[in-house]
């Protein structure tokens, strides 16, 4: 699919067709990558089918527009901070990571954004070889959507992938959380691509993304990292969609509380 294609300046990818075991058709996609500045590209779908509870209003950005050759590589990482989160719920510092009940989770529109990014995703051929994910609700709850996008494109889209928990993903400075990020590191450096037929997914935290790459991630985000360059960040995608969220990106977000 856009493998082929990747050097071009406009992308189109052909229409993804699956079937069940009957033989009928149960989903029919395009995905569409168009350059739309001298440093940026987004990636569309087209749904072929009327079901209205199957389209896409999302639109994946990504820059900068001279990494889109790397994004196909099997030996990238996408590092992925959760889903959008409802932010009138703040995280008791000895919250539980599975205690979802008392721990700030996503909204039911992230959840559609999640889902819209995994059709998105598998439409334009960024399909995960592997996924690890934090403990924490919204974490799971990210991958849940995400699944369900990507399932809904194509339900063979995750045959074969492994997706495991993994509490070193867990939230940074949460007395339940990772201490460091430092097996966090290993993990991504130890990636290599090799048998996997896409990149590996780490779906995290704020905190942990920044402490080990300096870079500010929005709700939903994903930055390029590769690790044959010692876990350089190449870049990132996003929902068009994706703003700052209070607890980062608002300077009079209340000091002390555990919201990453």
């Amino acid at each position: 699919m856009l493998k082929a294609y990747a050097i071009a300046a406009t992308l189109v990818a052909t229409p993804l067709f699956a079937q069940d075991l009957s033989g009928d058709l149960i989903s029919d996609i395009a995905g569409n990558i168009t350059r739309v500045s001298g440093f940026a590209g987004e990636m569309t779908v087209t749904m072929g089918s009327e079901d209205s509870t199957r389209s896409v209003n999302e639109v994946l950005r990504f820059e900068p527009w001279q990494m889109l050759e790397e994004l196909f590589r099997d030996d990238i990482v996408l590092l992925m901070r959760h889903g959008p989160t409802d932010w009138s719920k703040r995280d008791p510092a000895d919250v539980a990571p599975d205690d979802c009940e008392n721990q700030r989770v996503m909204t039911e529109e992230g959840k559609q954004q999640m889902r819209e990014l995994g059709i998105l995703m598998v439409a334009n051929d960024i399909v995960p070889g592997r996924i690890a994910v934090s403990q924490w609700c919204r974490n799971q709850q990210t991958l849940d959507a995400l699944r369900a996008g990507m399932l809904d494109a194509d339900p063979k889209a995750l045959d074969d992938v492994s997706i495991q928990t993994v509490p070193d993903l867990n939230l940074l400075l949460s007395l339940q959380g990772a201490p460091n990020v430092t097996a966090m590191r290993k993990l991504i450096s130890a990636w290599s691509g090799d048998g996997a037929s896409g990149p590996m997914l780490v779906i995290t935290h704020y905190t942990n993304i920044a402490e080990l790459t300096e870079f500010s991630v929005y709700e939903g985000e994903m930055l390029v990292v590769d690790p044959k360059r010692d876990n350089r960040v190449l870049g990132y995608l996003r929902l068009k969609s994706a703003a700052p969220d209070i607890g980062h990106f608002d300077p009079d977000v209340v000091e002390g509380e555990t919201d990453y």
